[in-house]
């Protein structure tokens, strides 16, 4: 298969029953033309010996960091740098651990902690291991930076149990992977500024006015972006937690005017800005104690208009801006394109159910001057290539 023309996949095995499936896993990528390297935990070789796997996949196993039966070389460092892709499978509930807290005690950790490519993780273990809590957390921590996962069926398992923590198929693992290694790299050499999350205005030193935003839609566009190569620059409110990458140049930005000064400070370095946050429009003003009366009263006047400004200043950059609306969205998010001189809007009806703030999904309609494109529900990481497909088109 092409997508596996000159690539190099990492195949990390971890101590489970489920690693025989590996084996199938690396012949397959091998005759797809992948040059594979398998890194085996000590435990794994209990199941599946080194030598299986090296016949497989025509090239050494390495299982002991201080293994000397090799050309010199800091070897964990070496197929990090030349890996396009990572796999763990079977992934033990240890060492999803071991990597999420950055623990590097093998080959296997310690290669996967110098890695910058991409990573898909198949869990498998018992199903209580799986949904304890600190497993979920581990697992979250490393969605957040960018992992992949891909997860086997409900069924019986090794142990006897019923239930989720079976470990994926190898056509499951391998269609992953081939998804995976063709994402584009049409960014490389570019830069995404993307802004992200909520600004808030105080009312007293207790009290703010702000907005529903999570930050979720702003850190998929930029996720997105990054790893078609893009580099990123975050401007960020207030958000969810997420882990950022160290390769993002990261501002914070918790109000509206902070907000407009960092676009202002960055936009001429962006070939593509994405004004995915949700600013408080209005600005209160702010009493200097704690407001304690029955009723209360607010001075408000709008707030700086980041995007407008954006769309004034862009010069040859293309501006993407979103319309989070109610009623009549179409016509709203047109007037917006046009008044903020933007080349696209992202239109989303958000008191449609699975829509808008807060939430993995959205549904949208991608508005320009030529027309709408409406568009279904889907994740919003799998949205944002669609907005990146859409903007790098026009």
């Amino acid at each position: 298969m092409d997508v596996f023309k000159n690539k190099t996949v990492l195949v990390g095995v971890c101590g489970g029953i489920s690693a025989y499936k590996v084996c199938g896993l690396v012949s397959r990528l091998v005759q797809s033309g992948a040059d594979v390297h398998v890194m085996m935990t000590h435990n794994a070789t209990e199941f599946v010996t080194p030598l299986t796997f090296e016949t497989l996949s025509h090239n050494r196993v390495t299982v002991d960091t201080f293994d000397r039966d090799f050309t010199w070389e800091v070897e964990h460092v070496t197929l990090a740098k030349k890996a396009d892709l990572c796999v763990i499978a079977p992934a033990t509930a240890n060492v999803i651990a071991k990597i999420a807290c950055g623990i590097a005690d093998d080959f296997l950790t310690t290669t996967v902690l110098a890695l910058k490519c991409p990573m898909l993780i198949a869990p498998a273990m018992n199903t209580a291991m799986l949904q304890n809590p600190a497993t979920q957390n581990n697992l979250n921590t490393l969605s957040a930076r960018g992992a992949e996962f891909v997860y086997g069926g409900v069924g019986h398992l090794a142990c006897g149990d019923n239930g989720s923590g079976r470990m994926a198929e190898a056509d499951g693992i391998f269609n992953e992977i081939v998804s995976m290694l063709s994402v584009k790299r049409d960014l490389v050499g570019k830069t995404v500024l993307v802004t992200s999350g909520a600004t808030r205005a105080d009312i007293d030193p207790v009290r703010f006015l702000s907005n529903r935003s999570s930050g979720k839609m702003g850190y998929a566009v930029a996720a997105a972006a990054y790893a078609r190569g893009a580099n990123v620059i975050y401007i960020k409110g207030y958000t969810d937690d997420f882990v950022l990458p160290n390769e993002w140049s990261v501002v914070d930005a918790f109000t509206t005017q902070q907000l407009l000064d960092a676009v202002k400070s960055n936009l001429g370095k962006a070939d593509i800005s994405v004004m995915a946050a949700a600013p408080c429009d209005y600005i209160a003003e702010s009493a200097a104690s704690k407001i304690k009366s029955a009723t209360l009263e607010l001075n408000l006047r709008k707030a700086p208009d980041c995007a407008a400004w954006a769309g004034k200043h862009k010069g040859a950059s293309k501006l993407i801006i979103f319309a989070a609306e109610t009623d009549n969205g179409e016509k709203h998010a047109l007037q917006k394109l046009n008044a903020k001189n933007a080349d696209l809007a992202v239109l989303n009806d958000v008191t449609q159910k699975g829509a808008g703030f807060d939430v993995d999904t959205n549904i949208v309609t991608l508005i320009t001057s030529d027309g709408a494109e409406r568009l279904p529900l889907m994740q919003k990481r799998e949205l944002a290539d669609v907005i990146l497909d859409k903007i790098l088109s026009l």
